[in-house]
Parts: C-alpha cells; sequence; structure tokens
C-alpha cells in the first residue's frame, strides 16, 4: 500500500536522477587520473583540500588562475599542491564559477586519492597535482576523438567531401593563431581552440601547431575531431556531428566511471525506499 501511496514520488526522484546524470555527461569530455594514491589524514590531503577550494573560490573572479599550497623545496618532496582552472573566454563569471566548481566535484569522484588529476568539461578545465607543474611547457597527447569520415554517410559524394575538406582547412588554419580561446567558422566547418593562460604566445603558437597536426594526420578527413593536449586544445566539426563526438567521449570514459554512477542512483534509491518504509511504519503506529 504505501508503494501505491508514494510511487509519484519514486518516479520524480528518479526521473529527477536520470536528468541530472544527463545534464552532466553532455558536458564531460575527459578525466586524467595518476595511478599513485595518497593516505588519507595527510599533509598533502591538506593541501590539496585547500588548493581545491582556492580553485572554487577562484573562478568567479577571472577565467583562468593557478594555485600552489605548501613549497616542495621545503616539505618533503610530493607533499605540497599545485593546481590551476581554465574557463572559455565567452563564459560570464557566474557561468565559469558553476563549471569549475563542478568539474572540481567530478574530479574528487572520478580521481580519489589521486595525486595527479585533470578534468576536461565542455566550458572549463581544472587539473591538479603534487608536482609543480604550473608554467612548463608539455604538449604531451591527453585525450583524441575522431568521427566518421567525410567520404561516407552524411557527406557521400565526391564535391562535399572535398568541399568539406576545404572548410576544415580554413579553420584550421584560422586556429593556429588563437591566442587564448578562438572560434572559427568556414562555410558548414566550425572549430574551436584555446591554451592555457600561463602561456607565453610562442609555446601557445608551438602547442596548437601540434595539435591541428595531430588532427590532420590521426583524423584525416573525420567529420569531427578533437584533440587534447596537456596545455591546449583544437577541435573541429560539421553540422550534427559535434553532439555525436561529446556522446561518444562519454561512452569511452573507463568503465569504473559508468558503474560508480549506477552504484549512486541504486543507493539514491534504496535510501529512498527506506525512509518510505519508515514514514508507512510511522503512519499506521499512529
Amino acid at each position: 500500500m504505501f508503494l501505491k501511496n508514494y510511487r509519484h514520488v519514486i518516479i520524480i526522484f528518479f526521473f529527477g536522477l536520470l536528468l541530472f546524470r544527463r545534464s552532466r555527461a553532455s558536458s564531460f569530455i575527459y578525466a586524467s587520473c595518476s595511478q599513485g594514491k595518497y593516505d588519507p589524514i595527510t599533509p598533502f590531503q591538506a593541501h590539496l583540500t585547500s588548493l581545491l577550494a582556492s580553485l572554487v573560490a577562484g573562478a568567479p573572479l577571472a577565467l583562468y588562475n593557478s594555485y600552489s599550497v605548501g613549497d616542495n623545496s621545503t616539505l618533503p618532496p610530493g607533499l605540497a599542491a599545485f593546481g590551476l582552472f581554465q574557463c572559455r573566454s565567452d563564459l560570464p563569471p557566474g557561468d565559469c564559477a558553476a563549471c569549475v566548481r563542478d568539474a572540481v566535484e567530478q574530479l574528487a569522484l572520478d580521481c580519489p586519492r589521486s595525486f595527479a588529476g585533470s578534468l576536461q568539461l565542455a566550458s572549463c578545465f581544472v587539473r591538479y597535482s603534487n608536482e609543480n607543474f604550473l608554467g612548463k611547457p608539455d604538449a604531451s597527447l591527453v585525450f583524441r576523438l575522431c568521427n566518421a569520415a567525410s567520404g561516407g554517410g552524411a557527406t557521400a559524394a565526391p564535391g562535399d567531401a572535398a568541399a568539406f575538406l576545404r572548410q576544415r582547412e580554413a579553420v584550421l588554419a584560422d586556429l593556429l593563431s588563437a591566442a587564448s580561446y578562438r572560434v572559427s567558422t568556414s562555410g558548414t566547418v566550425q572549430g574551436d581552440a584555446q591554451c592555457l593562460g600561463d602561456l607565453v604566445a610562442a609555446d601557445c603558437a608551438a602547442c596548437l601547431a601540434q595539435a591541428v597536426a595531430q588532427l590532420r594526420a590521426v583524423c584525416g578527413d573525420a567529420l569531427s575531431a578533437d584533440v587534447y593536449l596537456a596545455q591546449c586544445y583544437a577541435r573541429y566539426w560539421a553540422p550534427a556531428h559535434y553532439f555525436q563526438a561529446a556522446i561518444t567521449a562519454e561512452d569511452s570514459h573507463d568503465h569504473g566511471h559508468t558503474a560508480r554512477n549506477v552504484a549512486i542512483v541504486l543507493g539514491s534509491l534504496a535510501g529512498l525506499l527506506l525512509v518510505i518504509i519508515l514514514l508507512s511504519f510511522v503512519k499506521r503506529t499512529c
């Protein structure tokens, strides 16, 4: 009887959870975590907690900032915490703050007790480490995704494929001149690129050149492609293929991430059912 009385509560709760996961998943691009784990209740944990709080507090004030807590020159190696956040330059301060807050929360779930971690959402990026990476050039590959080729399916005609490649090359050439965040459009092809705020112009140009070179060499004539290096990214997409790439990126994330989300949903539902049972028992008793 209690399930009949409270079934609408269960339906609303479960539907809300699904909407929450869908909104979070739609903005997720990748997460990267170190293999090394720190012990709880250690100086590094305290420094990391303070660092992540600084990232969240700084996001309403700027689109990029970096922080350090502790000093490895006076502490045993690996106990200081270094980190940064960056939002797209077209984001209002409130949206940047919300994105960084979500990224920090999700990073804590994706990289529990990791000495280093980074998380890229569609609108912002967060990274931390126990080693000082701030301001040091690093063009190592972090994430890459290539979508369907232009020679089949959506763009089967040879003339359409040739036009797509011309437009894509125009977009990529324009993205090479990005100083921070840049959006480019040529015909039906769009793209964007961004460097971290601590890169000087020459290092930004070198990083973007590597990212664009990988887009061309590895992804070929893909209708959409994303390349994220440690300090910059470049990506492009044709109509109706950008969101497909985003969904594929989410699906390619490790199975542990998906399993944990399922466990959270099931645990939440189990807790709700226990509360309903308790309320029903109290009602009958009274």
